[in-house]
């Protein structure tokens, strides 16, 4: 039906689809392109969440069945816990998804995903000066040595691993090159690079992959695959996917409904759906299955979605009743982009305060039924009577309650608040060295 209906449309001369000129299709456009899911490696680090082995083991297997290709279930040398829970889903059958996992370029985090059973990982280092300089305080020298050898150990031990440069997207080219072809050199079978902090546009990340592509050895380019991983801080990580993917990129990371940190990663039904609709690639994606799959993931995350959520969001598909909307009766996609039962949904219709009476007439006609002005008064009356008369003082009281029974979820402290706690069991103050800059002091008193 997905792959007709815009055809269709255009060969009867009822729309024009400009998506599909070929000035407008990228030349290094894949046929194919695979669905990473990183809902429980990024989705679990939004403030409020907490999931359940029997909630995760529920998703895993909804996107399973939806057709994404590859899940990272967690990282294992994380905690304690996040291991016992991680091997539980290894220990799980999957018809269609490989299963992933995330470890740090060292030995310990490699050895963790080998106790729990693991066949593939990632590998996440970076390789940056901002990184190397404050967060792990060493050389890019001896950066590059623990990556290599973490790949190396790892497929020693007959893992296949997949390596990920964090902060690709703020590290020098020459860089980004210099630690790609090492850890291929290592061993490393597919290579992603990660806008950590969702500091790119679409222009500039179809500028640093085609580099990235460009720059890469014969070897490199012709047997590893890119992939990407885009964070949502500007809201382009959608945007930002797709941009990659028409340089030629075919992995893509995403997490249902855009779950993560902070502002989340690139939404997978909305990657998913473009890129089916769109471009029309094969991402082996059921889209039928799309809105389910977020249904289960709000409630499991207990983060609702947004109303206006493109593609599962309650209002996608909704329409109140006025001489514009009308049209949808006669045709699905008059005022939607593409029939919602693609993706698992439904057009409704409302009537509601804009809808007028001319239209309440022509509404009542079509339906054989004959109604005097005083009925038609009395309709309206009855439409709009209960939203006039609603205490929208109360309805923002249970809002902000509900708001603060997400926020009393959370599992974690505020940095003030773990300070109290360390003071408390301790009984010492905290005294921490004189801040040599400004991020330093901002993050002690935070």
């Amino acid at each position: 039906m997905r792959k007709t209906i815009f055809k269709k449309m255009e060969a009867q001369g009822l729309i024009a689809n400009y998506n599909r000129l070929r000035k407008n299709l990228p030349p290094k456009l894949p046929e194919r392109v695979y669905m990473v899911d990183e809902s429980f490696r990024e989705g679990i680090k939004a403030p409020t969440v907490f999931l359940t082995y029997v909630e995760k083991l529920k998703l895993a297997k909804m996107m399973d069945e939806t057709g994404i290709a590859v899940i990272n279930i967690g990282f294992p040398g994380l905690t304690e816990e996040e291991k016992r829970a991680v091997k539980r889903i290894v220990n799980e059958s999957f018809e269609k998804s490989t299963l992933t996992a995330s470890a740090g370029a060292n030995k310990a985090h490699v050895d963790a995903c080998l106790e729990v059973g693991m066949k593939e990982i990632n590998i996440e280092a970076p390789f940056n000066g901002l990184n190397l300089q404050y967060r792990l305080k060493i050389t890019k020298q001896e950066a590059r040595r623990r990556i290599v050898e973490s790949i190396e150990y790892a497929k020693k031990h007959g893992l296949k691993v997949n390596f990920v440069l964090s902060d690709g997207s703020r590290t020098t080219l020459e860089d980004i090159i210099e630690v790609f072809e090492a850890a291929v050199a290592a061993g490393a079978t597919k290579l992603s690079l990660a806008d950590t902090v969702g500091f790119l546009r679409p222009l500039a990340t179809r500028y640093l992959i085609s580099h990235v592509r460009d720059d890469l050895s014969d070897a490199v380019k012709k047997n590893v695959p890119l992939s990407i991983h885009c964070h949502n801080d500007f809201g382009l990580a959608t945007a930002n996917t797709l941009a990659a993917v028409e340089e030629g990129v075919t992995y893509v990371h995403t997490t249902v409904v855009g779950f993560g940190e902070r502002a989340g990663l690139a939404p997978f039904e909305e990657v998913a759906t473009a890129l089916e609709l769109l471009y029309n690639i094969d991402t082996g994606v059921d889209l039928e299955r799309i809105y389910r799959l977020a249904q289960l993931a709000e409630k499991s995350f207990a983060l609702p979605i947004q109303f206006h959520k493109p593609i599962v969001g309650d209002n996608t598909f909704t329409h109140e009743v006025d001489e514009h909307v009308e049209g949808t009766l006669s045709h699905p996609l008059m005022f939607e982009p593409f029939p919602p039962e693609i993706v698992g949904r439904e057009t409704s219709l409302f009537v509601g305060r804009n809808t007028g009476q001319t239209l309440l007439q022509s509404l009542l006609e079509k339906a054989s039924i004959r109604a005097s002005p005083r009925q038609i008064d009395e309709i309206l009356r009855h439409i709009k009577g209960p939203q006039e008369n609603l205490d929208k003082g109360e309805a923002q009281m249970a809002f902000y309650q509900v708001k603060k029974l997400l926020k009393d979820l959370q599992k974690g402290l505020a940095m003030p608040e773990f300070w109290r706690l360390v003071e408390q069991v301790t009984r010492q103050k905290p005294k921490f060295p004189e801040p040599k800059d400004k991020a330093e002091k901002t993050l002690q008193e935070n």
